[in-house]
């Protein structure tokens, strides 16, 4: 019971998340708010973070059983995933806006938009001809090569956060097929939108 109302706590978290940053919201805001819509990503990331911390501190206190542990040659697996996730955060660092995705930048500027970049506009170098969203390929691999040992509190949270950042990445998509159009239905064709299969065959393509 203790671990289905955890999957319950995470999904109204991930359902809080999506609905303030869904089109329909971010609308509704933006007429309402007009100049102090300017605010809203930062207060966005502050309600993220402040609803979170109940549901981790509630996932802690009630751990379960052991049901994996990354031990003996597994480790160095789980060592290769953490460095692949620390490398796709800092190579996207470099294509994203920091200040952008905090919020800070939209108080600065007064503007807003949904691609990270300062710009606003559409970038496809490096990382980013890899994988279109190289830091939720990255959260994935650490929420799962984070942890020493994996309880069923452990397995619980990873498999709902899993499942919302690619539910949250094709609703992300959508938002930037509005916003920059065409250029993007192309990028989508080009570069796999998580797991980088289409680079990965055109690698194999060029090695055959």
């Amino acid at each position: 019971m203790d671990h289905f109302l955890l999957a319950i706590l995470w999904i109204v978290w991930c359902a809080i998340h999506s609905g303030m940053i869904s089109v329909t919201a971010t609308e509704f805001f933006k007429r309402r708010l007009v100049r102090y819509y300017r605010f809203y990503r930062l207060l966005f990331n502050l309600v993220a973070v402040a609803t979170i911390m109940p549901v981790i501190l509630y996932a802690q206190s009630i751990e379960g059983p052991v049901l994996f542990r990354w031990e003996g040659f597994l480790i160095v697996f789980q060592v290769l995933l953490l460095a692949l996730a620390g490398l796709l955060f800092l190579t996207g660092a470099k294509h994203y806006d920091l200040l952008q995705f905090l919020g800070f930048r939209q108080i600065m500027t007064g503007a807003s938009h949904g691609a990270l970049t300062e710009s606003g506009q559409l970038n496809t170098s490096g990382i980013l001809g890899v994988t279109r969203h190289p830091w939720y390929l990255a959260t994935v691999m650490f929420i799962w090569a984070d942890y020493r040992s994996f309880t069923t509190s452990t397995l619980v949270t990873n498999v709902v956060l899993t499942i919302y950042l690619v539910v949250g990445t094709i609703l992300e998509e959508r938002k930037l097929l509005m916003e920059i159009g065409e250029e993007y239905r192309e990028y989508q064709k080009k570069v796999s939108m998580i797991v980088p299969f289409k680079w990965l065959r055109s690698l194999g393509s060029s090695s055959a």
